[in-house]
């Protein structure tokens, strides 16, 4: 009796790969797909096996399939050409794109059972293995699909050359492959370059439709705002975006691309704001919600990132975004904990930037300054942003490599030169010395001219002047922002200034106001604490804190004495 094998392509669609896979047990195992007798229908049929094992993910034992009948393709070149090319098999090809028709064997049927095997090694993380299958596919033979994958592999390779052919094959033969548009932009192709290969279909007239023209437009919007925020032009990106989002409300893919980008810059209420408009459109969406979980922390909202993280959980946990997510609720916990979570992550994928900038985060906190720039050295090979950056001056400041740090932060500032954070991290840099202070003012001063609503920038320049006994003037620098900014950490800065001029009753409302804004804020606890003894005349001092002052002073002496 023979097995139906256009059932099997029929379950697939439906979604019933355990049955598809017993189905096709029966059809390998059946006696009229014999493999002396008729290879053809041999090697069809463990195509059609591999495709439900494709199916249920279940790719070791798709690729040992695929390759099994490739192999019986290669029997039938090698001893039946003219026949299997003449078989009956030639007029009944399936209608399922999953189907080989292996009747008349050539590279055009084989190419797409190699491009199957290549997405198992890319599914399995084996990169190397996906590309050398892919590379022995002829050229000519590649579809959109197998030109995608190649570039994604090509590019995981670094052999990025190749990647941007592939990607612009792409978009020759499709304009709306949005992976490629991306992939283009982040490898440095220009916007004009990128929209020049999106044909201009001219109608019958010869000239290209109304409609047509007013696709094309807002996608070459598209191009010019992943360009943008790929060159660190964070500020245009978000102005295109945000165009795009006024022709397009509501729109999920567009409301997660402008958070992303406001989280990276630090626009974080905005970024808060337009990533729970995203899960008010689609309360199940997984990407980029491990950005949306590490602002969340920093504003300490944790009933919110308790519930983002159970969503996240009972939607996907296979996604790396989960992970990191968990990693951020972890961390005030367990850190130890919270670090195997970004590990896995990265596990998941290896290309996932969060995970790494989530990993050096945890790493400098834990004092493991030196694997912490291993982690923010691999965020940014893979695309540096302004994150990527802090993390690596921050962890060179940790080790006293002074010199290091500095030619960090002048790569950021080269890489972002119109940006106040890049210009505050030099100035960081400098003002760990006590001979940069000067210098370091210079770049304060001039991150704040050029945003002035820069509170990373004011608070330090307000430290540096406590330093150097300007009270006065940080807390007029300080009290101009209170205006505007319902922030903690000011109030926090505040406090401790006024606590510095023996203005206690201040530095109390300042503390409190702190804390009324974030109950979670360590440092205002600490000041509160520290600044009720005070008040009841005791010395706050204990000696145990003096031990720990000499030990920190120590550290900063050594810091001074290294040259810039």
């Amino acid at each position: 009796m023979d097995v139906p094998k256009d059932q099997i392509a029929s379950l697939m669609d439906h979604g019933l790969h355990t049955s598809a896979q017993i189905l096709g047990c029966f059809l390998v195992s059946s006696p009229a797909a014999n493999a002396d007798v008729t290879p053809h229908l041999k090697a069809e049929s463990l195509v059609l096996l591999g495709d439900s094992l494709f199916r249920d993910r279940e790719f070791r034992r798709a690729i040992h399939t695929y390759k099994q009948a490739l192999q019986f393709c290669k029997i039938i070149s090698k001893t039946n050409p003219a026949s299997s090319r003449s078989s009956s098999l030639a007029s009944n090809r399936s209608s399922s794109p999953n189907v080989l028709n292996v009747s008349g064997i050539n590279d055009n049927e084989v190419a797409p059972v190699k491009f199957k095997i290549a997405s198992c090694h890319s599914a399995l993380s084996e990169y190397g293995a996906a590309l050398a299958e892919m590379d022995s596919i002829p050229s000519k033979m590649r579809n959109l699909q197998m030109n995608l994958l190649m570039g994604k592999l090509y590019r995981y390779s670094r052999q990025n050359r190749s990647a941007v052919s592939c990607f612009k094959e792409c978009l020759r033969s499709c304009p709306y492959v949005f992976e490629a548009i991306i992939a283009l932009a982040e490898l440095g192709v220009s916007a004009k370059d990128i929209t020049s290969l999106i044909p201009q279909t001219p109608n019958r007239s010869g000239r290209a439709s109304f409609e047509h023209l007013d696709s094309s437009r807002w996608l070459q919007r598209y191009v010019d705002a992943q360009c943008s925020i790929a060159s660190n032009d964070y500020k245009g990106g978000l102005e295109l975006f945000t165009d795009l989002l006024q022709r397009f409300p509501n729109n999920l893919h567009l409301l997660l691309e402008i958070a992303k980008v406001e989280a990276i810059v630090g626009k974080n209420d905005e970024a808060i704001m337009n990533f729970e408009k995203a899960r008010l459109i689609d309360p199940y969406v997984v990407t980029y919600m491990d950005e949306y979980a590490m602002l969340l922390k920093i504003k300490s909202d944790f009933s919110k990132l308790n519930k983002l993280v159970h969503d996240l959980l009972i939607t996907d946990s296979t996604r790396p975004e989960v992970f990191v997510a968990l990693s951020v609720l972890w961390e005030r916990k367990d850190e130890r904990g919270a670090l195997s979570y970004t590990e896995k992550s990265i596990r998941i994928d290896e290309r996932h930037i969060p995970g790494y900038i989530m990993k050096g985060n945890l790493l400098l906190s834990m004092k493991r300054a030196e694997a912490a720039v291993i982690a923010f050295r691999a965020a940014q090979e893979l695309r540096p942003d302004i994150r990527s950056y802090q993390g690596l001056v921050q962890s060179y400041l940790a080790l006293s490599k002074i010199k290091e740090a500095l030619y960090a932060s002048r790569e950021a500032m080269k890489a972002m030169p119109q940006s106040a954070k890049a210009l505050k991290l030099v100035g960081d840099v400098h003002a760990s010395n006590s001979g940069g202070r000067e210098k370091a003012k210079k770049f304060y001063e001039s991150a704040l001219r050029l945003e002035p609503g820069y509170l990373g920038a004011a608070l330090a320049l307000a430290e540096l002047h406590v330093i150097e006994g300007r009270n006065a003037d940080a807390v007029c620098l300080l009290e101009r922002y209170l205006k505007d900014w319902a922030d903690d950490s000011l109030h926090v800065k505040l406090a401790q200034v006024f606590s510095a001029t023996n203005m206690l009753q201040d530095a109390l409302s300042h503390f409190q106001a702190a804390l009324r804004i974030n109950v979670q804020n360590e440092a205002a606890k600490k000041g509160l604490e520290r600044l009720e003894k005070q008040m009841k005349g005791v010395d706050p001092d204990a000696p145990e804190e003096d031990e720990d002052n000499d030990v920190d002073d120590a550290d900063g002496d050594q810091d001074e004495t290294e040259l810039l």
